[in-house]
C-alpha cells in the first residue's frame, strides 16, 4: 500500500447516516475501512446492508467484530423484554444502548492505530435524532482528547480526528448530500425492528426520522416497509 495513501476506519451500521459518512470520506480522498459491530441487536438485517454498503461505495475491506452488549441490557435494542417505542417519547428512550459508541470508537481507535491511520469517521448527527448522549460534539472532543493519551501514536504527535460531517445537517440535508455522492438507500437499514429480510416497521424513531428526511428533501422513500 502506498505510505502517502490516507487511511480511515468509517463505522458503517448499515443505515442511512453511516452509507452516507462513508461515502463522504471516500469523497475526500481516503481508502476506507469499514467497521461494523454484530452487537446483539434485535436483528442482523443491518449487517447484511452494512456489507452491501461497504462494497458498493468501495471499500477497501470490511470487517464485523462481535461484542455482545446484550450481556449488560438496559435498551430495547439489546433486550427483547424491553418494546421499542413506537410513539414519540420524551428524554433519552429506551433504545439507547449504554456506553454503545464509546465502546465502536474505542475499538476503531485500535484498528486505526494497527493501520497507522489518524482518521476516524463516524456518522452522528444531533439535529435529527434521538437524543442520545453519545451523539454530541461535546462527547467526540473528549473521546479525542482521550485517544491522544491513551495511544502511542497520539503521544508520538499523531493525534487522532474523528471526523462528524453529519452532525450539524438535518436528514433531509443529509439524504441530498448522499444521492450527490451516489448512496443507493435502497441498500440501507435503519429500523431499529427490521423483520429477517430487512424491511421496515415504519413506526418507529428512526423509521420515523428517516421518513420524514426523504418528505422533506422531496425524494422518493426507496425504504421497503412490511
Amino acid at each position: 500500500m502506498d505510505k502517502d495513501t490516507r487511511q480511515a476506519v468509517v463505522l458503517v451500521s448499515g443505515g442511512l447516516d453511516s452509507a452516507t459518512t462513508l461515502a463522504i470520506a471516500r469523497d475526500q480522498g481516503f481508502e476506507c475501512h469499514a467497521l461494523s459491530f454484530d452487537y446483539g441487536q434485535r436483528h442482523d438485517a443491518e449487517l447484511h446492508a452494512a456489507s452491501r454498503i461497504s462494497e458498493a461505495l468501495g471499500a477497501v475491506e470490511h470487517k464485523t467484530i462481535r461484542i455482545d452488549l446484550g450481556t449488560i441490557g438496559g435498551s430495547a435494542l439489546t433486550d427483547t423484554g424491553i418494546d421499542v417505542p413506537e410513539a414519540p417519547t420524551t428524554g433519552i428512550p429506551v433504545t439507547y444502548v449504554p456506553a454503545r459508541n464509546t465502546v465502536f470508537l474505542a475499538l476503531a481507535l485500535g484498528w486505526a492505530e494497527v493501520l497507522g491511520s489518524d482518521d476516524i469517521f463516524i456518522g452522528v448527527n444531533a439535529v435529527d435524532y434521538s437524543g442520545y448522549p453519545d451523539c454530541r460534539p461535546g462527547f467526540i472532543t473528549a473521546f479525542e482528547n482521550m485517544a491522544r493519551l491513551a495511544t502511542r501514536r497520539g503521544i508520538e504527535g499523531h493525534p487522532l480526528r474523528i471526523h462528524t460531517p453529519l452532525i450539524d445537517l438535518g436528514k433531509d440535508e443529509i439524504i441530498r448530500t448522499g444521492l450527490r455522492l451516489g448512496v443507493d438507500y435502497g441498500l440501507t437499514v435503519s429500523c431499529y425492528q427490521a423483520d429477517s429480510d430487512g424491511r421496515a416497521c415504519g413506526r418507529c424513531d428512526s423509521c420515523r426520522l428517516r421518513r420524514e428526511g426523504f418528505l422533506r428533501a422531496g425524494i422518493d422513500d426507496p425504504t421497503r416497509y412490511r
